[in-house]
């Protein structure tokens, strides 16, 4: 598989950013590898926090975050997923698909044998780290699921996201800064908009990006379909804890989390919460107010 990787000088003195790279090789499907980069912070004996992010952002977005979990004595593991971040871009836009990139993050949970996994998701690291806990029971203690869904094809997107979708497929030039910018609500400074524009040199470093806005369930007949409702009936009989921390101005998935706490056996009883003066990007905009209720949410499952 041809695939693209972005030169280490991009990631040189990134704002708030001075975590030290990991990486690890996945299979690329047709015979070669590609190289999957992660961070590790954190005791290597503390229990395992797995940060997912999701489109068009990278670890990046887990900068805020990470000092809190591993203060409380949290191991912080965030990978990049393929074609984002410090991980290798494969260069067709074919090469990218949701079978492959939960089979990425599964290679990624086999290779450094992730046990007791405590999942934080947003965004399309819902829709594949849920996928991931229904596939792998016996691997995840808890869930915390932020801005994000797991969608079956069998019910309709809503305007917002078909508007995104269109944009994503339409426009000359894919901003990913520009998206990071319009779905936060805080102002972004321009160091860290050069932050997130820096795993992408140019618009060929980008096909994951654009292709993840159609690889979403949007029919029945979709081919992510049958395996996401699969996901969902081993959801709806999930019974440990599972925790929703939505914010308050994200167009997208507002709603979703009610829909989780009422499906999801484990959500019954949660402290679930809604981050005020978040967008989408919460990790962005509130990043350490998420933190904290992640660190509260683990400490009291460990205390009961």
């Amino acid at each position: 598989m041809e695939h693209l990787r972005t030169p280490d000088s991009r990631f040189e003195h990134l704002s708030g950013f001075t975590y030290q790279p990991h990486y690890l090789q996945v299979s690329d499907f047709e015979g070669g590898e590609l190289r999957m980069h992660y961070l590790d912070e954190g005791p290597g004996d503390g229990a395992v926090v797995l940060l997912l992010h999701g489109e068009p952002s990278w670890c990046y977005l887990y900068r805020k975050m990470i000092p809190i979990i591993t203060a409380a004595g949290f191991r912080a593991l965030a990978p990049d997923l393929i074609g984002f971040g410090r991980s290798d871009k494969p260069a067709a836009r074919k090469d990218y698909t949701y079978a492959r990139h939960v089979g990425w993050l599964q290679s990624f949970l086999d290779q450094l044998d992730l046990k007791a996994i405590n999942l934080v998701c947003q965004d399309w690291g819902g829709l594949l780290g849920l996928r991931l806990v229904a596939e792998n029971p016996e691997r995840f203690d808890s869930v915390v699921a932020a801005n994000t869904f797991l969608p079956t094809g069998d019910k309709d997107l809503g305007p917002a996201f078909e508007k995104w979708r269109q944009f994503s497929q339409e426009t000359p030039e894919f901003h990913v800064a520009g998206v990071i910018k319009g779905g936060t609500v805080t102002p972004l400074d321009q160091e860290v908009l050069d932050a997130y524009n820096a795993p992408f040199p140019d618009e060929s470093f980008k096909e994951g990006a654009r292709q993840f806005p159609m690889l979403v369930p949007a029919s029945p007949d979709d081919p992510a379909a049958a395996s996401n409702r699969k996901a969902w009936e081993v959801l709806s009989r999930w019974q440990k804890p599972f925790l929703t921390a939505f914010s308050d101005s994200d167009p997208v998935t507002a709603g979703v989390d009610t829909y989780f706490q009422k499906f999801i056996p484990g959500a019954s009883g949660q402290g679930h919460v809604t981050i005020e003066q978040g967008g989408h990007f919460l990790q962005e905009d509130q990043g350490e107010a998420l933190a904290e209720v992640v660190v509260r949410f683990l400490q009291q499952k460990v205390a009961v």
